[in-house]
C-alpha cells in the first residue's frame, strides 16, 4: 500500500552525470518539465530543479499510479548509472541535503539556496506545487539555512566562479592580465568579484543585455568594461581568460572567436555548455568545463568535513520531524474517518433511541441532554484506545492495523474506502483535521 502524499524524486547530478547528461536530463527548462509530469496520469504535485551541477525532479501522485512509475521516463536519454531514484525518505533527505550544500559540488556554496527558490517559484507558477511537496521544499530550504547559520559549512567556501578563477591562475599568471567575462548572472558575477581579488588589470564583461554587463562591471574595482555578445570576437583574442556563465542554450564562443589568441585558458562554466570544445585544440588555447573543476573544489570539501557531520546532524534532526509530521497526519486522516463512521451510526441510533423513548411519553431536555451525552461518552472511550493504536501504527508504517481497526469500527468501511480515506488523502496541514476527535480525547493522546 502507497503511502499518503508520498514523494518520489530522480536525480542526476555532478556526482554520477557528465555535463552533458546533466544537460540532456534538464530538457527544455523547470516550468516545461513540470508542466510535462503534471500532464502525466495520476500525478498531482510536481517540481523541478536544474543547476549547472544538477537536472532533478519529484512528484506526488494519486492513488492510482506508482509515484515511482510516472518519473520512469523522466532523462530517457541519460545513461542509467548517471540516474538515481529516490522513494520517499530518500527525496527528502536528498532535498535538505542539496539545500544545505551537501551535494553541491563545492561544498556548501550559498548559491543553491536561490536556486532552490527560483526552481520552487517557478514549479508553483506551473501549478506543480501542492501541499505535500510545499512542506517538502520549505523544509529543505529551511535546513538549508540553518545548516549556514549554525555551522561553519560555507565559511571562505568557493563558488563555481571563484573556482573558475582558481583553476585558471594554476594554469596561468593572471598578474596584469586581461579577462573577459561572459554572462551577467549570478555566477558572471561572482566570476568577475573573484577576478577582482586577482592581479589582472582588465576585466570585460560581455552580455547580451549591455546595461546588464554595465551593471557587474560597476560592481569591480578594477577598471572594467562592458560589451554585447557581438563584441565577443574582437574582446576574446587580447584575453588571457576566458569566463562564460551564461543561460544560453545555444553555443556563445565559436571556435574562430579564439584564432590570433596568445596563451588563453577558457573556463566554461554554463549549463549548457557556452564554448564550443572545438576551441580547444587551438594552439595555445585550453578549454574546461565543470567537470575540470572537481579537483579544485577538492580540497575545499576535504576541509569541511566537520562542518558536514554537523550539518548531517541538523538534517538528520529535521528529516525525523517532518516523517513524524507526515505518519501523524496519516494517523489523522484514518482517525478522522473512523470517528466519522462511529458519529454516523451514534447520530442513527440514537435517532431510534429518541424516537421509543418519545413513544413511552415525553422527554425533557434534560433528559435529551443526558442520553446524548451518553452516546458521546461511549464514543469517545470506545475508540480512545483504537485512536492511540493508529497513532502508533502510522508511526511504525503498520498499514494492516489501520485497515483492520476501520473494519471493527466503521461500518461502511470497505478496503476501496481505506485506501482512499485512510492512506492516500492529501497530506497537507489543513486537509482532514481530526475535528470529529473528542476534545478531550484528542488533549489525552497529545499529553
Amino acid at each position: 500500500m502507497r503511502e499518503t502524499g508520498a514523494v518520489a524524486g530522480v536525480s542526476v547530478a555532478h556526482a554520477d552525470a557528465t555535463v552533458d547528461e546533466i544537460e540532456v536530463a534538464g530538457g527544455d527548462g523547470v516550468r516545461a518539465t513540470v508542466s510535462d509530469l503534471l500532464a502525466r496520469e495520476g500525478v498531482e504535485e510536481a517540481f523541478a530543479v536544474q543547476t549547472c551541477n544538477r537536472s532533478e525532479a519529484y512528484v506526488v501522485t494519486d492513488r492510482t499510479v506508482d509515484s515511482a512509475t510516472a518519473l520512469s521516463t523522466f532523462a530517457p536519454d541519460v545513461r542509467a548509472g548517471a540516474v538515481r531514484r529516490l522513494g520517499h525518505e530518500e527525496s527528502l533527505e536528498h532535498l535538505m541535503r542539496v539545500a544545505s550544500g551537501l551535494e553541491s559540488l563545492v561544498l556548501g556554496e550559498d548559491q543553491i539556496i536561490g536556486q532552490l527558490r527560483e526552481a520552487y517559484e517557478e514549479s508553483k507558477s506551473a501549478g506543480g506545487i501542492g501541499p505535500v511537496l510545499k512542506d517538502a521544499v520549505t523544509k529543505a530550504l529551511h535546513v538549508g539555512e540553518r545548516a549556514r547559520t549554525e555551522t561553519s559549512i560555507n565559511e571562505g567556501v568557493v563558488s563555481l566562479g571563484s573556482a573558475a578563477i582558481r583553476l585558471a591562475a594554476g594554469e596561468i599568471d593572471l598578474t596584469d592580465g586581461s579577462a573577459v567575462v561572459v554572462g551577467a548572472g549570478e555566477m558572471g558575477t561572482l566570476a568577475a568579484r573573484t577576478l577582482d581579488d586577482t592581479a589582472v588589470s582588465e576585466i570585460v564583461v560581455a552580455n547580451r543585455t549591455i546595461p546588464n554587463a554595465e551593471f557587474v562591471a560597476e560592481e569591480v574595482d578594477t577598471p572594467a568594461e562592458a560589451v554585447s555578445l557581438a563584441d565577443l570576437p574582437a574582446v576574446v583574442p587580447d584575453a588571457d581568460l576566458l569566463v562564460t556563465a551564461t543561460g544560453s542554450p545555444d553555443l556563445i564562443v565559436h571556435p574562430s572567436y579564439v584564432d590570433g589568441a596568445g596563451r588563453l585558458v577558457c573556463v566554461d562554466i554554463a549549463q549548457p555548455r557556452d564554448v564550443d570544445p572545438a576551441a580547444g585544440a587551438r594552439e595555445g588555447v585550453t578549454v574546461y568545463d565543470i567537470d575540470d573543476l572537481e579537483d579544485v573544489t577538492r580540497r575545499t570539501r576535504e576541509s569541511r568535513a566537520r562542518e558536514a557531520r554537523e550539518v548531517e546532524s541538523i538534517i538528520d534532526e529535521e528529516l525525523d520531524r517532518i516523517l513524524k509530521a507526515y505518519k501523524r497526519k496519516r494517523a489523522d486522516d484514518a482517525i478522522s474517518s473512523m470517528y466519522a463512521g462511529a458519529d454516523r451510526v451514534k447520530g442513527r441510533e440514537l435517532d431510534r433511541a429518541m424516537s421509543k423513548l418519545e413513544a413511552q411519553g415525553d422527554l425533557t431536555d434534560e433528559q435529551r441532554e443526558t442520553v446524548e451525552d451518553l452516546a458521546d461518552a461511549l464514543v469517545g472511550q470506545l475508540l480512545a484506545a483504537p485512536t492511540r493504536s493508529l497513532r502508533d501504527a502510522a508511526g511504525e508504517d503498520d498499514w494492516e492495523t489501520i485497515r483492520t481497526a476501520l473494519r471493527l469500527f466503521d461500518p461502511d468501511f470497505t478496503p476501496q474506502a481505506a485506501e482512499t480515506e485512510a492512506v492516500d488523502a492529501p497530506a497537507d496541514a489543513g486537509a482532514g483535521s481530526p475535528d470529529a476527535i473528542p476534545d478531550s480525547v484528542a488533549e489525552e493522546l497529545d499529553d
